[in-house]
């Protein structure tokens, strides 16, 4: 995957893709959401990542002074080629045109705080490179249902799930979705983290991989 200041993505078979909407998905994997003490969700929760917290492989995670822990999340990522409003899950699941690794880190006491507040909470989400992504496979023999997600932090695995465990599978997720955004080429969709997400510290490696898919590999540094 190649990110400039267009945020352009190169999907095998596709060229070059530039990224629209960054839709990430909460509490979707159950024994994540007994982890940090919630509910488990009655309709998929969503929330928004701007693009410009896209980072690629071989970069780092920026961590911004003064924010307090930032956490690891692993996650499956979908890469929609087809234009979706109020699709069916067939519609949906034919719509994904790669599939990739990725991160979604947290500013969790920033996050704690607005919700404690009852404030949204797209800023602990949001800073630049907050949303590392890896190198998008093509979606052909991969089945997003039944694989291996892990995340190693120095070495050591410290997240490791099964995308059969998800609460809301990437069909539903999608159709879902488009109900209430169009989506369209180059929108991307983080499916949701399993257990084990904790905080990382500047000097860390992180290395996350989706079972088929290549890995993705970042630093963290102090922004």
């Amino acid at each position: 995957m190649e990110i400039n200041p267009s945020r352009l993505v190169t999907v095998p078979g596709n060229g070059k893709v530039s990224v629209g909407k960054v839709l990430c998905i909460g509490r979707n994997y159950a024994r994540h959401a007994a982890e940090m003490n919630s509910p488990l969700p009655e309709v998929p929760m969503v929330f928004l990542k701007p693009a410009t917290a896209l980072t690629g492989p071989g970069t780092s995670v920026s961590v911004p002074p003064g924010i307090g822990e930032i956490h690891h999340e692993v996650e499956l990522v979908a890469l929609i080629g087809r234009r979706l409003t109020h699709a069916s899950r067939e519609e949906a699941a034919g719509a994904v045109t790669g599939w990739a690794v990725g991160l979604d880190m947290t500013a969790r006491d920033v996050q704690a705080r607005a919700k404690k507040a009852g404030h949204p909470w797209s800023v602990a989400k949001g800073y630049d490179s907050f949303a590392p992504l890896g190198r998008f496979a093509s979606p052909a023999g991969f089945d997003a249902g039944n694989v291996t997600i892990r995340l190693s932090v120095n070495g050591r695995v410290v997240q490791e799930g099964n995308t059969a465990d998800m609460i809301f599978d990437v069909p539903t997720l999608l159709s879902y979705c488009s109900t209430i955004f169009t989506l369209e080429p180059g929108d991307l969709l983080y499916t949701g983290t399993p257990e084990g997400v904790g905080p990382v510290q500047v000097g860390d490696r992180l290395h996350a991989e989706v079972e088929g898919l290549p890995p993705l590999e970042v630093g963290v540094t102090s922004g």
